[in-house]
């Protein structure tokens, strides 16, 4: 038989704001990238238009793509900024970026399907290519995309989750729990690179070498490479929406816990609620010598939570 005693480890009033610390600077970096693909969208389409160019016409069309998903990122920051202390939301508005990067992760993947099946059917039949004129298009599209990748530089993967106490977040895992909006958002940009750089790499062999299957070859392997990336994104994401359980996060919990044999955890849920911030119950059974303020304080070693419940029961003397 056990006491039992139920309760939230806070000790004073705390907020449920789980954004990125570096959720505005991602924010705004992405509506840049949105602005300079909007624009290249809008020349290409007209240009296609004035001057009669297929070529351009499909080009543009296709950066509306790319565009359209990062639009979807945008809203998403701005969406999870305006309600970051709405209460309606339990745990915050920190994986709004999860939900925004999952959509687009399934538009990266019908991108990479396209993408496969025209090149497969080009394989097969060839059509005529005007090298010259595309591979200037290519090029261009290539150039957007690196101006792109440099605005997004230095924030893809590395956005840290933050609590106010005052904790540092230096953990040898921590790109694997970045902002996956961000995230969403810079392999949309390498997906339209990669193609570019193949893209390039086909119509100068093929004019200069003959070698017209390559362009098609090209495409199969650009396809099935965002292919790969979307997955990725889907994966990691969907972890997150799902609420599975942060194994590394849970086991330090573990270890920090039951250290020294007068704790036992009897039940654990661990879940993520923010780029770099988890939210846990820890169900526990302690020694009556034993408060719940020492549990507490041994947990505040873990960094990764940044809410924190406790459930706590007393073995009997």
């Amino acid at each position: 038989m056990s006491n039992a005693h139920h309760g939230h480890t806070a000790a004073q009033p705390h907020h449920h704001v789980f954004l990125g610390a570096a959720h505005d600077r991602n924010a705004r970096r992405t509506l840049w990238v949105v602005a300079l693909t909007f624009a290249m969208m809008v020349v290409e389409i007209v240009a296609g238009y004035v001057t009669g160019s297929m070529a351009l016409l499909a080009d543009g069309l296709h950066m509306a793509t790319h565009a359209g998903a990062l639009g979807i990122a945008a809203g998403a920051y701005a969406f999870a900024r305006r309600n970051a202390h709405n209460r309606s939301f339990s745990f915050g508005t920190g994986k709004v970026g999860d939900l925004a990067g999952f959509a687009s992760a399934l538009i990266l993947a019908m991108v990479s399907l396209g993408i496969g099946i025209e090149s497969l059917v080009r394989l097969f039949q060839p059509t005529t290519v005007a090298f010259g004129e595309a591979t200037v298009i290519a090029v261009i599209g290539l150039v957007v995309n690196v101006l792109s990748a440099v605005l997004l530089s230095g924030g893809h993967g590395h956005a840290h989750g933050h609590h106010d106490h005052g904790r540092s977040q230096d953990h040898d895992h921590d790109h694997h729990h970045g902002d996956n909006n961000f995230r969403s958002a810079y392999l949309h940009v390498m997906a339209d690179a990669l193609t570019s750089v193949l893209a390039i790499a086909a119509l100068l062999a093929g004019r200069y070498l003959g070698w017209v299957w390559l362009d098609p070859l090209m495409g199969i392997v650009g396809a099935c490479v965002i292919a790969k990336w979307a997955y990725g994104l889907i994966k990691d994401s969907s972890r997150v929406l799902l609420d599975v359980t942060d194994e590394h996060v849970a086991a330090e919990i573990r270890e920090i816990v039951e250290a020294t044999g007068d704790v036992s955890i009897i039940d654990l849920h661990v879940w993520r609620v923010g780029p770099q911030a988890h939210a846990a119950i820890v169900s526990v059974l302690a020694d009556v010598k034993v408060p719940v303020d020492v549990i507490r304080g041994r947990l505040s070693h873990v960094h990764e939570i940044s809410h924190l419940t406790i459930e706590y029961q007393t073995r009997n003397v």
